[in-house]
C-alpha cells in the first residue's frame, strides 16, 4: 500500500525523483507529502536535518519513499555535495521544487511610509540583514537550479517549480528585501524557462497570496495577539475575503509538475491568491 495524503486529485508520478528545497517547512513539507502520495520518491532538503527526517519518517512509515539531505541552498559547495549524493543514489532528478525562502524578521521595516515616523526606519536596516533576505530567496532559488538541473536533462516529465509571491507583482510595504528577491525569482523563472525550453525541462512558479503561516505571523498580529491593521487591509484587498489555506496550493502544484496536465506550459508565474492580484481596490 502506498503513502496516502489529502490531495485534490491524483497524478501518476511513479518512478519520478522529486527534490524539494525547504522540504522541512510548512509549504515545502506539504508538497513533499503530496508528491509522495502520487508515487514520487522524495528528496527532502533543508538546513535542519532533524526536521527533514520527520517528514521522511512520516512518508516512509506510510509506505512511501523519501530521503533527507541537510544543506544550505545558498552555499555552492553544499549544493554540489547534494548533487553528488543524489546522482550516486538516484542518478537523476525529474522534479525540482524550490520552496526554501521566507521573510527575515530583522529586515522588516516597522512603518509603511517614512512619514509614519518611528525609531527604526529603512535607513537603519543592516546591509547584512537585507543581503541575507536576498540570498535566502533569490540566490537560494537560482543556485539549486544551476547545480541540479543538469541531472534533469533527458528525464521524463522534467520540470522546475519555483515559489514566488504576490510581492513580486507589486511590492508590499515593510518587506523591501523580500519583495525585491521574489520579483527576481519570477523574472529568473521566465528567463530559465526560455533558456531550457528545448532541453525538455519546463520551468514555472507559484505565487501564493496571503496564507497564515508561522513566518508571516509577526506581520499580521500585534504583540498581544490581536489582529493588526495590516491583516484587515489584506482581507479587504482579497476579493474572496479570507486568507488561503495552505492545502489550496497543492492543486496548482500538481498541475504544474504533471506533464500530462501542463506539458505545453512553461515560464508561467501562477497566482494562488483569492483574486488579490487582479483587484484594484475599487
Amino acid at each position: 500500500m502506498g503513502y496516502t495524503y489529502d490531495i485534490p486529485f491524483h497524478v501518476d508520478l511513479s518512478g519520478r525523483v522529486a527534490v524539494v528545497t525547504g522540504g522541512n517547512g510548512g509549504i515545502g513539507g506539504m508538497f513533499c507529502r503530496a508528491l509522495a502520495a502520487c508515487g514520487a520518491t522524495i528528496v527532502v532538503l533543508g538546513r535542519n536535518l532533524e526536521r527533514c527526517q520527520l517528514v521522511v519518517d512520516e512518508i516512509v512509515q506510510g509506505g512511501g519513499n523519501a530521503f533527507a539531505i541537510s544543506a544550505d541552498v545558498t552555499v555552492e559547495a553544499a549544493m554540489l555535495r547534494v548533487k553528488s549524493e543524489i546522482e550516486e543514489r538516484f542518478g537523476k532528478i525529474n522534479i525540482l521544487i524550490n520552496a526554501a525562502g521566507g521573510n527575515v524578521k530583522t529586515a522588516i521595516i516597522p512603518q509603511e511610509q517614512m512619514a509614519d515616523g518611528g525609531e527604526k526606519t529603512f535607513f537603519d536596516i543592516p546591509v547584512s540583514e537585507m543581503q541575507k533576505e536576498l540570498d535566502l530567496n533569490l540566490r537560494g532559488t537560482w543556485l539549486p537550479c544551476k547545480i541540479l538541473t543538469p541531472l534533469m536533462l533527458n528525464q521524463e516529465g522534467a520540470c522546475v517549480l519555483n515559489v514566488s509571491s504576490m510581492s513580486a507583482f507589486s511590492p508590499l510595504t515593510k518587506i523591501p528585501g523580500y519583495s525585491s528577491a521574489k520579483a527576481g525569482v519570477s523574472n529568473f523563472t521566465q528567463w530559465l524557462a526560455t533558456y531550457m525550453a528545448r532541453s525538455g525541462v519546463r520551468v514555472n512558479a507559484l505565487a501564493p497570496g496571503f496564507f497564515m503561516t508561522e513566518q508571516n505571523h509577526a506581520l499580521q498580529f500585534n504583540p498581544d495577539g490581536t489582529p493588526n491593521a495590516r491583516q484587515k487591509k489584506i482581507i479587504a484587498g482579497t476579493p474572496m475575503g479570507r486568507y488561503g489555506e495552505l492545502n489550496e496550493l497543492i492543486g496548482a502544484m500538481l498541475f504544474l509538475v504533471s506533464e500530462k496536465a501542463s506539458g505545453f506550459v512553461t515560464g508561467v508565474v501562477l497566482p494562488v491568491d483569492g483574486g488579490y492580484n487582479c483587484y484594484s481596490g475599487v
